[in-house]
């Protein structure tokens, strides 16, 4: 019931800002792109994974020509013990191809029980922070991405490294109106991270994403997700609202 409360009085909030039909604000000056945006999020589901209950997750962004800096984060909202989290990523585009690196941070214990949780902390087994690299091609009717951890807290159990990868299918498509997406991603091998013994799928997943018009100039877009991970036999449906300035 808690949960049901909060969401309705971050929606209404949402609803009281100045809202346009794109899901981001992006200002652009001598080519410079700057992008601003949160979401709020009933759970936190990632490549399958249950990271979370209500939580609030902006985007910072600033791009040029194809490259992109980007600040992603997630706190929870409703549980202090969620997993907040701070994600760096440094892209870049080109036609349908794009490479990027990812430094992500948790709240986590890391690897040898160093629990305080600091930032700037980059023990060789001591940190909250793993680094991913990932490269992918969008065709148009699909994208292929591919995600491989490279660095940091990222370890089998007889502490070599994991290398921990994920390989994502996405396809897009339109239907009654509604923007829709379709997701199926994989573990290709034996992962702490993802909780897979060997070659596991771990996130099939279904979107719908709508702006909800209140007026000829107001809108607020919601999305829908029904999400499952037959590796862990879970399934989840989140709701969300996209606030923007």
């Amino acid at each position: 019931m808690k949960k049901i409360v909060l969401m309705a009085m971050i929606i209404a909030t949402g609803l009281s800002a100045t809202a346009q039909e794109e899901m981001v604000k992006t200002n652009t000056c001598d080519g410079i792109e700057t992008t601003i945006c949160g979401d709020v999020v009933s759970n936190y589901i990632w490549r399958g994974q249950d990271l979370g209950n209500v939580s609030l997750q902006p985007t910072l962004g600033i791009g040029y020509k194809g490259l992109a800096l980007t600040a992603w984060g997630s706190v929870g909202l409703t549980n202090a013990a969620d997993t907040k989290e701070f994600d760096l990523t440094l892209g870049y585009t080109v036609g349908g191809f794009n490479i990027g690196v990812t430094d992500y941070w948790f709240s986590l214990t890391a690897g040898d029980g160093d629990a305080d949780g600091r930032y700037f902390k980059y023990g060789s087994h001591s940190t909250n922070h793993v680094f991913e690299a990932n490269i992918g091609y969008d065709l148009g009717f699909a994208s292929l991405q591919w995600f491989t951890n490279f660095a940091g807290n990222d370890y089998k159990a007889d502490g070599k490294r994991a290398y921990s990868s994920y390989m994502e299918a996405i396809v897009p498509f339109k239907l009654s109106a509604i923007e829709w997406t379709a997701t199926a991603g994989v573990v290709p091998f034996a992962s702490g991270q993802y909780a897979t013994n060997g070659f596991a799928v771990t996130n099939v997943a279904l979107k719908a994403t709508k702006d909800i018009k209140v007026t000829d100039t107001f809108a607020v877009p919601v999305f829908a997700q029904i999400a499952a991970n037959p590796c862990s036999q879970k399934a989840y449906l989140v709701f969300g609202v996209t606030l923007q300035p």
